[in-house]
C-alpha cells in the first residue's frame, strides 16, 4: 500500500494555533467585548478624534474574537452582546452636549449614522458562531459503520 506523505500547514494556519484559546460563558464574552470596545472609543477619541471608520474597523475584529473565544455551549450569545458593546463603546465618539440627555441623542444618533458597521459587525460573529455550531453538531451525529445505511423501519401497516 501506499503511504501519503501529510503536507506541512501554511505559517498562517501554525500562527493561529499558537494564540490563546480562551473559553469566555456568556458573560465572560459580553464584557469582553464590552470593555475593549470602550477602550477601543476612548484610543479613537485621542488618537484619531473620534472617527466612526476607524471605530467601526476596529469592531470587526472584535466581533470575530468574541464569537471565537465563547464557549461552545455559549455560542449563541456572541451575536447578541457584540452590538451591546459597539452600542457602550460608542459613547466616547459620540459627542453630544448639554447633560444627560444630550449625550444619550448623540449615542442613539451615532447608532443610526453607523448602523453599517454595526450589522457588519454582527454578521461576522453570527456567520462564526454559526459555523462553530454546525462543525459541533456534525462531531455528534453518529456514522453508519457499513458502506451505506442500515436497515430502516419495515414497511407500516
Amino acid at each position: 500500500m501506499y503511504r501519503v506523505a501529510a503536507r506541512p500547514a501554511p505559517p498562517f494556519v501554525l500562527a493561529l494555533r499558537r494564540l490563546p484559546q480562551p473559553r469566555l460563558t456568556s458573560l465572560g464574552g459580553g464584557l469582553f467585548s464590552a470593555a475593549v470596545m470602550f477602550l477601543l472609543g476612548c484610543l479613537d477619541w485621542l488618537l484619531f478624534d473620534g472617527s466612526p471608520a476607524v471605530y467601526g474597523l476596529l469592531f470587526l475584529p472584535v466581533s470575530a474574537v468574541t464569537a471565537l473565544w465563547v464557549r461552545p455551549a455559549d455560542l449563541v450569545s456572541a451575536p447578541i452582546s457584540v452590538p451591546i458593546a459597539f452600542a457602550f463603546g460608542i459613547v466616547p465618539i459620540a459627542g453630544g452636549s448639554g447633560g444627560v440627555g444630550g449625550q444619550a441623542m448623540a449615542v442613539v444618533t451615532a447608532l443610526a449614522l453607523h448602523a453599517g458597521w454595526l450589522y457588519g459587525g454582527t454578521l461576522v460573529a453570527g456567520v462564526i458562531a454559526s459555523v462553530r455550531k454546525l462543525r459541533l453538531m456534525g462531531r455528534r451525529t453518529p456514522r453508519p459503520a457499513g458502506p451505506g445505511p442500515g436497515p430502516g423501519p419495515g414497511p407500516r401497516r
